[in-house]
């Protein structure tokens, strides 16, 4: 069946053509390539067409291990895409289904359709897919663990597996240890009927007591020596990253901080952990408290932790010695080259001989290091931990000064603890080891945001991601000075409870007269979203900070980048602040009308915008959609200056998505 009808033919060729026109542009603003375009037909005919004849003359009638049609002869990459297309539009069929798992597809994600998982399916992925290197099953609560069990079998390189809110037990990881043997990321998250015990075979506990020390896959993206004579099937996979948050409840309540421990000491490549106990099993390791975890691990006949911290120190130095090895290695052969090269250079080059040596130098400096470090010093290649509390930070920066990503719960207590320290104090300490590396950073805080100001001027100068859920807010929150604090930021969420007290109008006044030019700016930033909690009995939030219009308009004129907004149920007035810029814009547009080179405008890359609860008006919305001519959505449910008629007055006359309740 042709992609493409002929121009004589019939059948609605116009309103097609109309379609296409209209698609352009991509969602980031781009002009679409001619593959994007016959990915973009195909899935506006996927159902109709391609999945029509399948649907109705084979889908319940046979079972094909394997479908010879017409996208067997498309690449994995365009396969992976296409799907991925359907997903994103709720477009995908489980006849489209069954026609997309082709033999060449690498990767497979079915988060956004989890009612199309069945065993059945499963079935299909087992005997078609069996290079798969990437699955995501997230959310597939109708999906038994025998059948995943038995598709895991089936598919011996994967790389990455997601099953996150799945009935995944300890028969499904237990499948996981045994066959995925390249197996470097695995999200079990939301897996209730998962306990932190059933856990430990990712560890592959048995072959530190019969083998003397854990050996790793071999596999071309892993840094670190193996041992060629250890049995792979021993060995545990070479995950470097964990997911296992909100999962069930083990036997004691010590169980969670106890697998934890086990699971880093045995696990040497991990480098993204979100675990329940985390950062308290740091601590429990740098003390080396191990006798506390005995009971846990006889119960569960794995090694107690004592030796496996001392099988985990042996690996590490073998793996030590293999590297300055190696450099030395490396060493011998520049200088062997070099001295080669060094027999054509003139008498003027000479000098310059020894900045040659450079690197041979630093890599013998790091080498000596290594061979001098000390016995009983374990660090671990932690990058990215979740979900840990502040009062155990200190352990988790001794054994884990590589962190670049965190997320942090703090106790809203206002009483003073460890040695009379405040949380806000204690977390401004904890994040200095960390202080001009750190990328991300999460926290979760039901005090107010003044207390986090000293660890955000600590360790703001790096981040390009800041999280702020829970934080108390009031007229004089110092959020400008949080601004200032964080430069580089490319996405800043705050979700906060707005001031319990009004502000008074005098303060307001003396913001507005300050010079904008003071205002800090963020160039980088791509997403803001600032989120305020509200009162379902009300139909509009008290307007309680009112000098928030000037953070609000220092973001929108210093934030040229921004792609996707989101305000919501904010307490001061926007409709006037967004007025404002957009008259700026129109002023700056004026003084470059005979100029080629038109720097960035605010708010001129804006694709998603979120407005819900606010006082802004339509006139103030189209002007967003005449100035941002990539928006693609707009959302002002529950602004109660838009009525009905402007709505659908507005729909009918713009191609922009609008949202409206």
């Amino acid at each position: 069946m042709p992609l493409f009808r002929a121009s004589g033919e019939s059948g609605g060729v116009k309103p097609r053509q109309r379609r296409m026109r209209n698609r352009k542009t991509d969602e980031d603003g781009s002009v679409l390539s001619l593959t994007r375009l016959c990915l973009l037909s195909l899935a506006d005919n996927m159902n109709d067409v391609w999945a029509k004849d399948y649907a109705d003359n084979y889908l319940d009638h046979y079972f094909f291990r394997h479908i010879m049609g017409p996208f067997n002869l498309l690449s994995g990459e365009l396969v992976e895409e296409l799907t991925h297309l359907l997903c994103n539009r709720k477009q995908l069929s489980r006849a489209a289904l069954h026609l997309l798992l082709v033999p060449q597809l690498r990767a497979l994600s079915l988060e956004k359709c989890p009612g199309l998982v069945t065993s059945a399916l499963c079935g299909h992925i087992s005997a078609r897919c069996q290079g798969l290197w990437s699955l995501d099953l997230s959310g597939a609560q109708q999906l038994p663990s025998k059948a995943v069990s038995e598709t895991l079998i089936c598919l011996p390189a994967l790389r990455s597996l997601s099953l996150s809110g799945t009935l995944c037990d300890g028969c499904v990881i237990r499948t996981v240890a045994r066959h995925c043997r390249f197996l470097r990321h695995l999200d079990v998250s939301r897996c209730h009927f998962l306990s932190p015990a059933a856990l430990l075979p990712l560890g592959g506990g048995a072959s530190i007591v019969s083998y003397g020390c854990p050996s790793s896959v071999s596999n071309s993206s892993s840094k670190s020596p193996t041992c060629p004579s250890l049995p792979a099937h021993f060995s545990p996979p070479p995950l470097c990253s964990l997911l296992a948050l909100d999962i069930g409840f083990g036997k004691e309540e010590g169980d969670p901080v106890a697998a934890a421990a086990f699971l880093l000491l045995s696990l040497p490549f991990l480098e993204r952990v979100a675990m329940e106990g985390l950062a308290q099993a740091c601590c429990l390791i740098q003390n080396r408290h191990f006798s506390k975890t005995n009971e846990f691990t006889d119960r569960e006949g794995v090694p107690r932790l004592g030796e496996v911290w001392r099988h985990r120190q042996v690996m590490d130095k073998w793996s030590k010695k293999r590297e300055v090895e190696e450099d030395e290695k490396e060493k011998k052969e520049e200088e062997e080259e070099g001295e080669i090269l060094w027999e054509g250079y003139s008498s003027d080059s000479r000098d310059e001989g020894p900045n040659l040596s450079q690197s041979q130098t630093e890599k013998k400096r790091r080498g000596s290091v290594l061979s001098q470090s000390d016995d009983d010093h374990l660090i671990l290649s932690l990058k990215d931990v979740k979900a840990v509390s502040c009062d155990s930070l200190d352990g988790l920066s001794q054994l884990c000064p590589n962190i670049h990503s965190i997320s942090v719960n703090i106790d809203d207590d206002d009483d003073e603890v460890m040695g009379g320290r405040s949380q806000g104090s204690l977390l401004a300490a904890s994040l200095n080891t960390w202080s001009g590396q750190l990328r991300n950073l999460s926290l979760h805080y039901l005090g107010p945001l003044l207390d986090l100001l000293p660890a955000l001027q600590i360790s703001g100068s790096s981040l390009v991601s800041l999280t702020l859920e829970g934080v108390k807010t009031s007229p004089h929150t110092p959020l400008l000075e949080i601004i200032k604090a964080c430069p580089r930021l490319r996405d800043l969420l705050i979700f906060a409870e707005p001031p319990t007290t009004p502000q008074e109008h005098e303060d307001d006044e003396m913001g507005e007269q300050q010079d904008d030019q003071d205002l800090p700016q963020l160039s980088n930033l791509c997403s803001l979203t600032l989120k305020f909690s509200y009162d379902h009995s009300r139909m509009k939030p008290i307007m309680s900070w009112m000098s928030l219009k000037k953070v609000l308009r220092s973001l929108f004129l210093g934030s040229p980048s921004l792609e996707k907004l989101s305000l919501v149920s904010l307490p001061c007035p926007l409709n006037c602040v967004l007025q404002d810029v957009l008259h700026r814009v129109d002023l700056a547009l004026d003084l470059y009308v005979d100029s080629t080179g038109v720097p960035p405008m605010p708010l001129g890359r804006l694709q998603h915008i979120d407005l819900q609860r606010t006082d802004v008006e339509m006139t103030t919305v189209k002007s967003l959609m005449q100035r941002t001519k990539r928006v693609k959505c707009i959302d002002v449910s529950y602004c109660w200056k838009i009525s009905q008629a402007e709505y659908f007055n507005c729909v009918t006359t713009s191609k922009v998505q609008l949202v409206w309740s």
